[in-house]
């Protein structure tokens, strides 16, 4: 998290920054939409290859901004640092600036000091900047909060992971859902073709669609791979739906937006191996 005496220059204000993040094809806030493209328009921006960097903050009377630039490389170091508890000064240069946005499109439970509460500015008749920002809905289940939880379980993997039991998955082999040999929520990526119920059918179908992303390349940023523990990778894909996050030397977890809530583990069996493998290979990677 930045320090509030950060500040960027927004034409005759300042901005007090607060926090800033990445919209790049391999790392974008998840609650914009499924993909970097998608993401990208939700902003109003042109999905550049190299990105975008997003500066949170207030302006002088407590108003939203997000300052829009194009200088990744600095946001990204300016984000390294605070993760690391350093301090970093992120004040990118006006030339770097793309546009500047009313409002956030994340919600943050912070403010700057010394100014008012934050609230989104007054509209500008002579600006063409549509409505302010606002962060997606997430009391209701729906697809941003379906990504917020597929976001969570990347992120707190060995929780989750803990959570399973390899014996409730069905015997590599076997028919899988069909068998009666394990407890409804969890299913294996080689289960028979005939569901016994609409999770077990979800799951087909997402896996169904990521095999059909190795064979055609979906819209940029609907399959990441970021850095895991030993030689493994954590990938996550996203589709209309679904989310689906896995360890290629492990299992999956599948989050659908037809099971509220639900946290669905995908079993190894025969195939799953040589899906994330190959989903590894043509997956967007951090640079």
């Amino acid at each position: 998290m930045a320090g509030t005496d950060d500040a960027v220059a927004t034409g005759d204000d300042a901005l007090y920054v607060l926090t800033a993040v990445l919209l790049t094809p391999a790392k974008f806030p998840s609650v914009l939409g499924d993909d970097y493209v998608e993401a990208c328009d939700a902003l109003g921006l042109a999905p550049l290859a190299d990105g975008y960097g997003l500066v949170l903050g207030q302006d002088g009377d407590g108003a939203r901004w997000t300052v829009v630039v194009d200088d990744v490389s600095l946001v990204a170091v300016a984000i390294a640092s605070w993760d690391c508890g350093m301090e970093y000064d992120l004040s990118p240069d006006e030339n770097s600036m793309v546009s500047a946005l009313p409002g956030w499109p994340l919600a943050l439970a912070v403010s700057a000091p010394g100014v008012p509460a934050p609230h989104d500015p007054a509209p500008d008749p002579e600006a063409d900047d549509g409505p302010p920002l606002t962060p997606p809905d997430t009391e209701t289940w729906g697809p941003a909060q379906r990504r917020l939880g597929a976001d969570e379980i990347a992120l707190q993997w060995a929780a989750w992971r803990a959570q399973i039991d390899d014996a409730q998955f069905a015997t590599e082999g076997g028919d899988g859902a069909g068998d009666g040999d394990r407890p409804d929520g969890a299913a294996d990526a080689s289960t028979a073709s005939t569901p016994d119920t609409t999770e077990d059918e979800g799951i087909r179908r997402v896996l169904a669609e990521v095999r059909a992303y190795v064979d055609s390349p979906p819209p940029l940023g609907r399959v990441r791979s970021a850095f895991a523990s030993g030689d493994a990778r954590t990938l996550r894909a996203d589709g209309p739906g679904w989310s689906m996050v896995a360890r290629t030397d492990d299992i999956a977890f599948v989050l659908l937006d037809d099971e509220p809530g639900e946290v669905l583990p995908v079993g190894r069996g025969a195939e799953l191996p040589g899906l994330l493998e190959a989903l590894d290979k043509m997956a967007v990677r951090p640079v």
